[in-house]
C-alpha cells in the first residue's frame, strides 16, 4: 500500500452511512450526494441486510472518484478466500477505489444472529489474514490491492493492525482513543475513525439522539469494555449520561462539529468518516449536516 497516495485520495474527511434502511435509488443519490460534496470516501457497515461487497459495487458504477469501503464486513460471515476474491472485485470494478475494513463484530451478533461459532478474536482474526494472505486469486489483479483494516479498540488488536494490515478503522471513539490508537499503529499505517455528529444545538434533542444511535452498541462487550478503559464508569455507560454521549457524539454548530474532527485529525486520524445522524431520525443520514460539514 502507497500510504500517501491513499490518505490523498481518502482526504481528511468523509462520511459513514448505514444505507439498509435506504431503496436503492435513495442509496445512489446519497453516495452521489457524498461525492458531489467533496469528502474522501463513504463507509457503509454490514448489518443484517445487503451484502456490502454487492452493495458498493454498485455504487462504484454509478460515482466517478469517490473511495468506497466496509466499514466493516464481518468476518465471521464469510471465509477469508471469498473475502479477498470480493475485495479484489469491487477494487476491479471501481478502478483501484475501495478500501477493505473487515472484523470479528461481537459475540451476541454472531452467535445469536448467525448461530456461527465465536471463538477468541485475536486469535481469530490473526488466523483469517494468514488464509487471506495465502488463497488463491486467478482472475485479473485490479488495479491495486485495497487496503486492509482492521477493526480496532483494544491495544492488542491495534497491535495486530500495526503488524497484519494495513492500518485500523476504529469507531465510537473519542480523540483520546484517536491518540492512542496512532501512538499503538505508528506514523506509517491509515488511521480512519467513524465520528458520530448531530447538527443541533438544542442539548436535548442532540442527548435524545444520541442516546438512540449508542442504544445496540452499550449492550457489547467490546465497545463497553474499550468505554471503560476511557474512563466511563459502568453507571455512565448503561445509563446514557450526558459526559458519555458528549463524548462519543459530537453535537451543536457546523464549527462545533468541525472542532471535533480537527481534535481527531491532531490526535492523529488519517480520514475521518462523520455519521450524520438526523436529530430526533439517528438510523437516518442528515443532508443537512452532510453540507454544513462538507470539504471546502
Amino acid at each position: 500500500m502507497n500510504l500517501t497516495t491513499w490518505r490523498e485520495r481518502l482526504g481528511p474527511i468523509g462520511v459513514w452511512a448505514p444505507t439498509d434502511a435506504l431503496g436503492l435509488d435513495r442509496a445512489v443519490a446519497l453516495a452521489r450526494q457524498v461525492e458531489a460534496l467533496g469528502y474522501g470516501g463513504l463507509w457503509v457497515p454490514e448489518t443484517m441486510g445487503r451484502d456490502p461487497f454487492a452493495h458498493l459495487t454498485h455504487l462504484a458504477t454509478q460515482t466517478t472518484d469517490l473511495v468506497l469501503a466496509t466499514g466493516i464486513a464481518n468476518i465471521h460471515h464469510r471465509l477469508p478466500g471469498v473475502t479477498l476474491q470480493a475485495a479484489n472485485t469491487v477494487a476491479e470494478v471501481s478502478g483501484g477505489r475501495f478500501v477493505l475494513g473487515i472484523g470479528v463484530s461481537h459475540r451476541p451478533l454472531v452467535e445469536g444472529l448467525r448461530h456461527v461459532a465465536y471463538g477468541r478474536p485475536l486469535e481469530v482474526m490473526g488466523k483469517y489474514l494468514t488464509a487471506m494472505d495465502t488463497s488463491p486469486y486467478m482472475a485479473p489483479a485490479p488495479p491495486e490491492a485495497p487496503p486492509r483494516l482492521l477493526a480496532a479498540l483494544g491495544p492488542r488488536m491495534l497491535e495486530l493492525a500495526a503488524t497484519r494490515a494495513d492500518g485500523a478503522h476504529t469507531y465510537l471513539v473519542t480523540p483520546e482513543h484517536t491518540a492512542t490508537a496512532r501512538g499503538a499503529l505508528g506514523p506509517d499505517k491509515l488511521l480512519c475513525v467513524e465520528q458520530k455528529v448531530v447538527l443541533t444545538d438544542d442539548a436535548d434533542l442532540a442527548r435524545s439522539t444520541a442516546a438512540g444511535a449508542v442504544a445496540l452498541y452499550v449492550g457489547l462487550p467490546n465497545y463497553v469494555n474499550n468505554w471503560l478503559r476511557l474512563g466511563f464508569s459502568a453507571q455512565e455507560i448503561s445509563d446514557r449520561a450526558p459526559r458519555f454521549l458528549d463524548a462519543v457524539v459530537a453535537w451543536g454548530s457546523p464549527e462545533r462539529l468541525l472542532e471535533r474532527i480537527t481534535q481527531h485529525q491532531a490526535a492523529g486520524a488519517d480520514h475521518v468518516c462523520i455519521q450524520a445522524l438526523t436529530p430526533g431520525q439517528p438510523l437516518q443520514p442528515d443532508s443537512a449536516a452532510l453540507e454544513a460539514l462538507a470539504p471546502a
